[in-house]
């Protein structure tokens, strides 16, 4: 009768260890080790491969993108841009559909000094090792003028690209084009208006949900193919600058970055309606706004104490037995 028991244990303890995707791929946060990135200034999580985050500096860097190892925080590829111009102010990363990564050099600090910024979008290496991708550079102008902004998001079921302007009073999401066109200017055009001084924001990979973050605060909207209503507020960890946001790619998580030497990203869980199991799960499954701890934890800790207590149960089973055959 040991056998049995042992084995029910051995099951149970194996179960503990076969964790969500997620927590797995280390998406509970991290700290960037590589010392050539300094300002990062956007985040966007890989489909291909699990666990890797994609970011960049923000400027005086060059056409370099950085995918960087979730569990460890090591930089595992960089990856060298040709076919574009010298990037001026890159402060967005975004992964669109087909697994086509876009990158916004649409920052301007002089809010109006450059007529027109750029979008550079690259197909993501299937293998990761350093090399050299080849990208197509796209000119984006706004039908209202030059703005500053630090957001550019991809809708993961279309394709469309859409920019959300840099204002402290608050700005507006941006619509482009259907496609963009690498022969001409693609005018993007005010579609709603985002209360947040924005410095990064992310769809959730379902689609449904739009994550904008701040420098202290962040709010959240259904997304509706970007006609966005407003849901609720972020509780977005205090960091030193932050400036990016993006969710894991199961969308359970939100991971928030921020610049400097050594900096960290925080891991905090997404709202309710992030993922297509979100309705079925418990209140206490991490649903509403982020628990604001900074572990990232969410309902994995719940399931793992009760893991642990079926272990706990299994071994005492098999002590009992053990007793029982001894007598006792």
């Amino acid at each position: 009768m040991r056998r049995p028991f042992a084995l029910l244990a051995g099951a149970l303890l194996a179960g503990a260890c076969a964790l969500p995707a997620s927590a797995a791929d280390g998406d509970q946060g991290f700290t960037i080790k590589d010392p050539r990135i300094t300002e990062s200034s956007g985040l966007a999580a890989s489909r291909q491969h699990p666990g890797i985050y994609w970011t960049h500096n923000d400027s005086d860097d060059g056409p370099y993108l950085y995918a960087v190892d979730s569990a460890t925080g090591k930089t595992v590829a960089t990856l060298t841009l040709r076919g574009i111009g010298s990037p001026r102010d890159v402060e967005a990363i975004s992964m669109g559909p087909d697994d086509q990564l876009y990158v916004g050099d649409i920052g301007d600090n002089f809010h109006g000094r450059w007529p027109y910024v750029w979008i550079y979008r690259l197909p993501e290496p299937k293998e990761l090792k350093d090399q050299t991708v080849t990208a197509t550079q796209y000119v984006v102008k706004y039908s209202d003028g030059p703005r500053d902004a630090e957001s550019l998001i991809v809708d993961p079921k279309t394709g469309r690209p859409y920019i959300i302007d840099k204002n402290e009073d608050g700005g507006h999401l941006y619509e482009g084009p259907a496609q963009l066109s690498s022969s001409g200017t693609n005018i993007f055009r005010p579609v709603a208006t985002v209360d947040l001084w924005a410095t990064d924001a992310a769809i959730s990979p379902n689609g449904r949900q739009l994550a904008v973050r701040g420098y202290l605060g962040g709010i959240y909207y259904d997304w509706n193919g970007g006609k966005i209503k407003r849901k609720g507020r972020l509780d977005v960890p205090l960091q030193g600058q932050g400036e990016s946001v993006s969710y894991s790619v199961d969308g359970t998580k939100l991971l928030y970055g921020s610049e400097g030497a050594e900096s960290s990203v925080r891991a905090l869980d997404a709202p309710k309606g992030s993922t297509d199991a979100s309705a079925s799960k418990s209140p206490s499954g991490g649903g509403g706004s982020a628990s604001g701890d900074g572990t990232g934890s969410g309902g994995n800790v719940g399931m793992g104490a009760v893991v642990v207590a079926l272990g706990a149960a299994a071994l005492f089973g098999v002590r009992r037995m053990r007793r029982k055959g001894d007598g006792v």
